[in-house]
């Protein structure tokens, strides 16, 4: 399930693309396989051992355009350990959010772009996700959780002041706005709740089936309540 829209990115066969707090590594995987080399960053050893076995599998099932490749550095987004302007693209899904000290991230970012280069944020969106705080206090306040929630002119601002330009922007997930509502509503912890497990089986069917109906429904209800904020960005040439 991916955030960013990879077409907006302008993609160029075997360009550099770090995926900054890459997670479970689903944009580092999308990207290698359209033809990137890929740096996936995370400070999770545990998880970046997933995403290198995976990025194996990718390439030993031929799954690769050429050009594409796959690396993992486990490393914190305030001290990124790559020249000035190592990277063609960057992607920073869902991770400003849990960093204390966000403007010094976004700095760091910055300086291992190319002039040029473009930039991919995802948070989540103010709206449901104030939802989300108000629902509940242990959504937010455990270790490694959300640290803030950004109104999109304050995102924006922050990532204008380091010398980013925005260039567009979308929303993205709406449908599973109201899971995570629902999550918040029973207790977080709750996961085996019927109807958390109802709904999250539908969520898997869209995902995995991609019907024609809940992609139309998405659209139509993205501008509204998508869970996920989007902004482009580029750095000046």
């Amino acid at each position: 399930m991916l955030t960013v829209d990879f077409e907006r990115m302008r993609l160029g066969p075997g360009e550099r693309l770090l995926d900054m707090g890459c997670g479970g590594g689903r944009h580092a995987f999308e990207a290698m396989c359209l033809g990137q080399r890929v740096v996936a960053v995370d400070a999770d050893r545990t998880a970046l051992t997933e995403v290198r076995g995976m990025m194996g599998a990718l390439a030993a099932e031929d799954r690769v355009l050429q050009g594409g490749s796959g690396s993992v550095v486990n490393a914190d987004a305030l001290r990124l350990p790559f020249l000035d302007g190592s990277f063609d693209r960057i992607v920073a899904a869902e991770v400003l959010e849990h960093v204390p000290a966000d403007t010094k991230a976004m700095a760091e970012i910055h300086r291992v772009l190319r002039p040029g280069g473009l930039l991919a944020v995802t948070v989540p969106r103010f709206g449901p996700e104030l939802v989300n705080w108000a629902l509940s206090d242990s959504y937010h306040s455990v270790k490694g959780g959300h640290v803030r929630i950004y109104p999109r002119s304050t995102l924006i601002g922050r990532l204008a002041e380091v010398g980013f330009e925005p260039v567009a922007l979308h929303h993205a997930h709406s449908l599973h706005s109201p899971y995570w509502w629902l999550r918040c509503f029973v207790g977080p912890g709750r996961e085996d709740h019927p109807l958390v497990k109802a709904y999250h089986r539908f969520l898997v069917w869209d995902i995995v089936d991609r019907p024609f109906i809940t992609r139309a429904i998405g659209r139509l209800l993205d501008p509204f309540i998508g869970k996920s904020l989007v902004v482009y960005l580029e750095k000046a040439s």
